[in-house]
Formats: C-alpha cells, structure tokens, sequence
C-alpha cells in the first residue's frame, strides 16, 4: 500500500512535480508537429509577400478620384501590401496605401489621398498637429510625431495629398518623399 499526503498538506512542490510531465508533453508535441524551433541565433526575417504594386496602383488612378502616382524606388525597396479605405465626416475621402519594406528591412507605408490634411492626420496618425517640417524638392512635408509611435509626413500636392510613415529611418522617409514627388500621375 502507498502512502499518500492528505489533500490539506500539498503545497507548491507538489504542483511544479505534478506539471513538469505535462510541460515536456506540450514541448515534445510542439517539437513533432514543427511548431517551434529552437535557435541561438534568434529569429530570422520571413519571405516578403508578393504584391504587384504597378496592378494595384493602376487600378486605384482608374477608380478613385484623384491623381495616384507610383513611386520608383531602387530595386532593394520590396512592395508588400496595399489596401484602400474611406475616411468619413469632414474633410474625408477616398485612401489608397501601399507598404514597403526597406532594404535595411524596416516598414515603410505610402498613403494617397483625396481628404484633407487634418483629416487624413487624424485617420492615420490620430493627431492634428504637427510637430515640424520637412522641405523636399519643392514640397513641404509637414511632420506628425506621436510619443512612442513612428512619425507621418504629409505633403499637399494640390488635388491630392500623400501620408508617409513607417519604421524606416530619416534616409527611407526622404528616399521615399523624393520617389513620390518625381512620379509622374498615372493615367486615369
């Protein structure tokens, strides 16, 4: 007969021993169905998704109501994604964004719209004010900091008006604001 402790004396040993098994189950089942890898490098960057900036961005100049441009930047700037949006009230207007990522790895996203300034600001970067500027190749930039998040520069380019922001540093903001402001508007 084995003794076995009244259920009133198990203290905390007594469920770390009774959840080590359970724990080498959960990382034995992990490791067979490949669901985690374990690495002293750290984490690798993924494959870049596929997305065919040139298609999409025609597609918006042919159905939204404002110039688009399309951006030509160095072969090492990957375009990863694009989405439009609507932004309602005052001010608003049709969105049309595409992402990219940098060649040093870092997200940067392009916003082309027809609302205005401070309602494009306050559906992208929820502020209105801004806290700087940026002179471009004619353009002024206005810069939109928030505490803890990245920065937005907006630029008016008459009947239209571009958001830029993203993780990239100040070299990837004004690649990115010189490559915009050299496109040329893509037919309607």
């Amino acid at each position: 007969m084995s003794y076995q402790k009244p259920r009133s004396q198990h203290d905390y040993k007594d469920l770390i021993w009774s959840l080590v098994p359970l724990v080498l189950i959960c990382v034995v089942l992990a490791a067979v169905a490949s669901q985690c890898t374990f690495s002293a490098k750290g984490p690798t960057p993924g494959r870049i998704p596929d997305f065919d900036l040139h298609s999409a961005l025609a597609d918006d100049a042919r159905t939204l109501s404002f110039p688009i441009r399309e951006p030509q930047l160095a072969a090492d700037w990957k375009p990863n994604s694009g989405s439009r949006d609507t932004i309602t009230g005052t001010g608003g207007g049709q969105v049309s964004t595409v992402g990219y990522i940098t060649p040093q790895g870092t997200y940067m996203q392009l916003t082309q719209s027809d609302a205005t300034v401070p309602a494009l600001a306050d559906h992208i970067v929820s502020t209105r004010t801004p806290g700087g500027s940026q002179q471009l190749d004619g353009h002024v930039w206005s810069v939109f900091h928030i505490e803890g998040s990245e920065a937005a520069w907006i630029a008016d380019f008459g009947t239209s008006r571009v958001l830029i922001k993203g993780a990239g540093n100040q070299a990837a903001y004004t690649a990115l604001a010189s490559a915009v402001d050299a496109a040329p508007v893509l037919p309607h």
